[in-house]
Protein backbone atom coordinates (compact mmCIF):
# COMPACT_ATOMS: atom_id res chain seq x y z
CA UNK A 1 0.00 0.00 0.00
CA UNK A 2 1.78 3.81 -1.03
CA UNK A 3 1.96 5.82 1.65
CA UNK A 4 -0.49 8.15 -0.28
CA UNK A 5 -3.36 5.88 -0.03
CA UNK A 6 -2.21 5.17 3.63
CA UNK A 7 -2.42 8.40 4.37
CA UNK A 8 -5.65 9.56 3.33
CA UNK A 9 -7.11 6.65 4.61
CA UNK A 10 -5.65 7.87 7.85
CA UNK A 11 -7.39 11.44 7.12
CA UNK A 12 -10.74 10.00 7.00
CA UNK A 13 -10.34 7.68 9.96
CA UNK A 14 -9.57 10.63 12.06
CA UNK A 15 -12.18 13.13 10.31
CA UNK A 16 -15.10 10.11 11.43
CA UNK A 17 -13.52 9.43 14.69
CA UNK A 18 -14.14 13.86 14.77
CA UNK A 19 -17.30 13.70 14.09
CA UNK A 20 -18.10 11.05 16.26
CA UNK A 21 -17.09 12.69 19.35
CA UNK A 22 -18.62 16.01 18.09
CA UNK A 23 -22.24 14.40 18.15
CA UNK A 24 -22.15 13.23 21.63
CA UNK A 25 -21.99 17.02 22.50
CA UNK A 26 -25.94 18.06 23.09
CA UNK A 27 -25.00 21.13 21.04
CA UNK A 28 -24.19 19.02 18.21
CA UNK A 29 -26.93 17.02 18.64
CA UNK A 30 -29.56 19.40 17.91
CA UNK A 31 -27.25 20.85 14.82
CA UNK A 32 -27.61 17.24 13.56
CA UNK A 33 -30.89 17.09 13.92
CA UNK A 34 -32.30 20.50 12.29
CA UNK A 35 -29.96 19.12 9.59
CA UNK A 36 -32.34 16.36 8.70
CA UNK A 37 -35.34 17.92 10.37
CA UNK A 38 -35.81 21.48 8.09
CA UNK A 39 -38.87 22.67 10.61
CA UNK A 40 -42.25 22.22 12.18
CA UNK A 41 -45.34 21.84 10.48
CA UNK A 42 -48.29 23.89 10.49
CA UNK A 43 -50.73 23.15 13.08
CA UNK A 44 -53.04 20.94 11.13
CA UNK A 45 -50.33 18.97 9.59
CA UNK A 46 -48.10 18.45 13.34
CA UNK A 47 -49.75 14.92 14.37
CA UNK A 48 -47.52 13.76 11.54
CA UNK A 49 -44.56 15.10 12.86
CA UNK A 50 -43.05 11.86 13.77
CA UNK A 51 -44.29 10.32 10.23
CA UNK A 52 -42.40 11.56 7.69
CA UNK A 53 -43.11 8.46 4.93
CA UNK A 54 -47.02 10.00 5.55
CA UNK A 55 -45.87 12.66 3.00
CA UNK A 56 -42.18 12.03 1.54
CA UNK A 57 -41.05 9.00 -0.61
CA UNK A 58 -37.90 8.19 -0.30
CA UNK A 59 -35.40 9.36 -3.22
CA UNK A 60 -38.64 11.37 -4.54
CA UNK A 61 -39.47 13.77 -2.09
CA UNK A 62 -43.13 14.73 -2.18
CA UNK A 63 -45.73 13.26 -4.23
CA UNK A 64 -49.23 14.10 -5.17
CA UNK A 65 -50.51 11.09 -4.49
CA UNK A 66 -49.22 11.30 -0.60
CA UNK A 67 -51.75 14.63 -0.30
CA UNK A 68 -54.36 13.10 -2.02
CA UNK A 69 -54.66 10.02 0.40
CA UNK A 70 -56.23 12.59 3.01
CA UNK A 71 -57.22 15.46 1.01
CA UNK A 72 -59.10 13.96 -2.20
CA UNK A 73 -62.29 14.29 -0.81
CA UNK A 74 -62.23 18.02 0.64
CA UNK A 75 -65.76 18.98 -0.43
CA UNK A 76 -65.23 22.03 0.99
CA UNK A 77 -62.47 22.92 -1.38
CA UNK A 78 -63.65 21.07 -4.34
CA UNK A 79 -66.88 22.73 -4.51
CA UNK A 80 -66.08 26.16 -4.54
CA UNK A 81 -65.17 28.04 -7.98
CA UNK A 82 -61.77 29.60 -7.47
CA UNK A 83 -60.22 26.06 -5.76
CA UNK A 84 -62.17 23.36 -7.63
CA UNK A 85 -58.89 23.05 -10.47
CA UNK A 86 -57.72 20.78 -7.27
CA UNK A 87 -60.02 18.21 -8.44
CA UNK A 88 -57.63 17.40 -11.36
CA UNK A 89 -54.29 19.38 -11.13
CA UNK A 90 -52.29 16.35 -9.48
CA UNK A 91 -49.36 18.47 -8.00
CA UNK A 92 -49.46 19.81 -5.06
CA UNK A 93 -46.16 20.49 -3.27
CA UNK A 94 -45.34 23.87 -5.98
CA UNK A 95 -48.04 25.99 -4.32
CA UNK A 96 -48.49 24.54 -0.54
CA UNK A 97 -45.17 24.42 1.35
CA UNK A 98 -44.31 22.41 4.67
CA UNK A 99 -42.20 23.31 7.53
CA UNK A 100 -42.62 27.01 7.63
CA UNK A 101 -43.57 26.75 11.48
CA UNK A 102 -47.27 26.15 13.45
CA UNK A 103 -48.64 29.73 12.52
CA UNK A 104 -47.85 30.39 9.10
CA UNK A 105 -50.31 29.27 6.19
CA UNK A 106 -49.29 26.22 4.30
CA UNK A 107 -50.26 27.75 0.84
CA UNK A 108 -48.19 30.21 -1.54
CA UNK A 109 -49.95 31.18 -4.27
CA UNK A 110 -46.95 30.91 -7.00
CA UNK A 111 -48.64 31.31 -10.59
CA UNK A 112 -45.51 30.55 -12.48
CA UNK A 113 -45.42 27.57 -10.98
CA UNK A 114 -49.31 27.04 -11.98
CA UNK A 115 -47.99 27.69 -15.20
CA UNK A 116 -45.60 25.59 -15.50
CA UNK A 117 -47.94 23.06 -14.03
CA UNK A 118 -50.04 23.64 -16.41
CA UNK A 119 -47.57 23.35 -19.71
CA UNK A 120 -46.25 20.04 -18.37
CA UNK A 121 -50.17 19.30 -18.62
CA UNK A 122 -50.43 20.20 -22.21
CA UNK A 123 -47.78 18.62 -23.16
CA UNK A 124 -48.80 15.22 -21.56
CA UNK A 125 -52.60 16.08 -22.81
CA UNK A 126 -52.45 17.58 -25.83
CA UNK A 127 -55.75 17.33 -27.19
CA UNK A 128 -59.59 17.27 -26.09
CA UNK A 129 -59.30 20.84 -24.54
CA UNK A 130 -62.76 22.32 -24.39
CA UNK A 131 -64.28 25.49 -22.59
CA UNK A 132 -65.15 25.05 -18.83
CA UNK A 133 -68.28 22.75 -18.69
CA UNK A 134 -68.25 22.23 -14.64
CA UNK A 135 -66.32 23.09 -11.59
CA UNK A 136 -64.12 19.97 -12.03
CA UNK A 137 -63.47 21.16 -15.92
CA UNK A 138 -61.35 24.44 -15.06
CA UNK A 139 -58.44 22.99 -15.48
CA UNK A 140 -58.96 22.52 -18.94
CA UNK A 141 -60.25 25.70 -19.49
CA UNK A 142 -57.07 27.29 -18.66
CA UNK A 143 -54.94 24.81 -20.73
CA UNK A 144 -57.37 26.11 -23.65
CA UNK A 145 -56.27 29.36 -23.17
CA UNK A 146 -52.66 28.98 -23.22
CA UNK A 147 -52.86 27.49 -26.27
CA UNK A 148 -54.76 30.05 -28.04
CA UNK A 149 -52.18 32.27 -30.51
CA UNK A 150 -51.24 34.93 -28.94
CA UNK A 151 -52.01 34.47 -25.31
CA UNK A 152 -48.85 35.39 -24.02
CA UNK A 153 -48.66 38.77 -24.72
CA UNK A 154 -46.50 42.14 -23.53
CA UNK A 155 -48.38 42.52 -20.15
CA UNK A 156 -46.28 44.99 -17.60
CA UNK A 157 -47.28 43.28 -14.51
CA UNK A 158 -47.13 39.61 -15.45
CA UNK A 159 -44.03 37.53 -16.42
CA UNK A 160 -44.41 35.45 -19.80
CA UNK A 161 -45.35 32.44 -18.12
CA UNK A 162 -48.20 33.94 -16.27
CA UNK A 163 -50.00 35.55 -18.86
CA UNK A 164 -50.42 32.39 -20.08
CA UNK A 165 -52.97 31.53 -17.45
CA UNK A 166 -56.88 33.24 -17.76
CA UNK A 167 -57.07 35.15 -14.47
CA UNK A 168 -61.04 35.01 -14.94
CA UNK A 169 -61.60 31.29 -14.60
CA UNK A 170 -60.54 31.65 -10.78
CA UNK A 171 -60.68 35.69 -9.69
CA UNK A 172 -64.24 36.11 -11.73
CA UNK A 173 -66.08 35.58 -8.18
CA UNK A 174 -64.11 38.80 -7.16
CA UNK A 175 -64.62 41.06 -10.15
CA UNK A 176 -65.51 44.72 -8.50
CA UNK A 177 -66.08 45.69 -11.98
CA UNK A 178 -69.01 43.43 -12.27
CA UNK A 179 -67.27 42.37 -15.77
CA UNK A 180 -67.65 45.93 -17.29
CA UNK A 181 -64.09 45.65 -18.27
CA UNK A 182 -64.22 42.08 -19.52
CA UNK A 183 -62.06 39.42 -18.44
CA UNK A 184 -59.23 40.54 -19.31
CA UNK A 185 -57.39 41.09 -15.68
CA UNK A 186 -53.86 41.19 -17.18
CA UNK A 187 -54.29 44.37 -18.97
CA UNK A 188 -54.28 45.79 -15.54
CA UNK A 189 -53.47 43.79 -13.01
CA UNK A 190 -50.58 41.76 -11.75
CA UNK A 191 -50.39 38.30 -9.43
CA UNK A 192 -48.58 40.44 -6.46
CA UNK A 193 -51.47 42.61 -5.30
CA UNK A 194 -54.74 43.63 -6.59
CA UNK A 195 -54.26 47.42 -6.12
CA UNK A 196 -52.65 49.73 -9.29
CA UNK A 197 -49.97 52.42 -8.28
CA UNK A 198 -50.66 53.92 -11.69
CA UNK A 199 -54.19 53.86 -11.72
CA UNK A 200 -56.13 57.85 -12.30
CA UNK A 201 -59.69 57.98 -11.17
CA UNK A 202 -61.60 60.04 -13.81
CA UNK A 203 -62.47 63.66 -13.15
CA UNK A 204 -64.08 64.45 -10.04
CA UNK A 205 -66.81 65.94 -11.36
CA UNK A 206 -67.79 63.06 -13.53
CA UNK A 207 -71.34 62.37 -13.26
CA UNK A 208 -71.25 58.70 -14.33
CA UNK A 209 -70.04 57.26 -11.39
CA UNK A 210 -72.88 54.30 -11.20
CA UNK A 211 -71.08 52.90 -14.23
CA UNK A 212 -68.49 51.45 -11.84
CA UNK A 213 -69.55 51.78 -8.16
CA UNK A 214 -72.34 49.92 -6.99
CA UNK A 215 -74.07 51.42 -3.83
CA UNK A 216 -74.36 49.51 -0.45
CA UNK A 217 -77.38 47.86 0.84
CA UNK A 218 -78.13 50.83 3.35
CA UNK A 219 -78.69 53.46 0.24
CA UNK A 220 -81.55 51.32 -1.29
CA UNK A 221 -83.28 51.69 2.56
CA UNK A 222 -84.46 54.55 4.32
CA UNK A 223 -80.98 54.45 5.77
CA UNK A 224 -80.30 56.81 2.64
CA UNK A 225 -83.19 59.83 3.54
CA UNK A 226 -82.73 59.90 6.68
CA UNK A 227 -78.90 59.86 7.60
CA UNK A 228 -77.13 59.96 4.27
CA UNK A 229 -78.41 62.53 2.51
CA UNK A 230 -78.94 64.76 5.93
CA UNK A 231 -75.62 64.75 6.63
CA UNK A 232 -74.18 65.48 3.03
CA UNK A 233 -76.50 68.10 3.45
CA UNK A 234 -78.49 67.18 0.16
CA UNK A 235 -82.18 67.77 -0.17
CA UNK A 236 -82.86 65.39 -3.58
CA UNK A 237 -81.17 62.90 -4.41
CA UNK A 238 -80.97 59.42 -6.52
CA UNK A 239 -78.71 56.74 -5.63
CA UNK A 240 -77.36 56.34 -8.69
CA UNK A 241 -76.28 59.77 -8.28
CA UNK A 242 -72.91 59.34 -6.37
CA UNK A 243 -71.54 62.23 -7.15
CA UNK A 244 -73.78 64.43 -5.03
CA UNK A 245 -72.28 63.66 -1.98
CA UNK A 246 -68.55 61.73 -2.40
CA UNK A 247 -65.54 62.68 -3.56
CA UNK A 248 -63.25 60.52 -5.13
CA UNK A 249 -60.79 60.33 -2.78
CA UNK A 250 -62.71 57.82 -0.91
CA UNK A 251 -65.48 56.90 -0.29
CA UNK A 252 -66.06 58.28 3.42
CA UNK A 253 -64.95 61.90 1.93
CA UNK A 254 -68.24 63.49 2.24
CA UNK A 255 -68.41 67.18 0.37
CA UNK A 256 -68.49 69.65 2.80
CA UNK A 257 -68.37 67.39 5.53
CA UNK A 258 -64.82 65.02 5.09
CA UNK A 259 -64.01 61.89 5.90
CA UNK A 260 -67.23 60.78 8.12
CA UNK A 261 -67.29 57.56 9.79
CA UNK A 262 -70.49 56.10 9.03
CA UNK A 263 -70.05 52.74 11.55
Amino acid sequence: MSKLVLSLLLVIAAGAAATLSVLHFPRAQAVARSAVRPGELSQPHAFLGNNCAACHTPVKGVEAKNCIVCHADNKSLLQRQPSAFHATFGECSSCHLEHQGRVPRTTEMDHNALAQIAARKIAREPAGLAGPKDGTDVLAWILSQAQKPGANPAYPHLTPAEATLNCAVCHSTKDRHRELFGTDCASCHGTAKWTLSEFRHPSPISESCAQCHQAPPSHYMMHFKMISMKIASVEKAEVSQCFLCHQTTSWNDIKGVGFYKHH
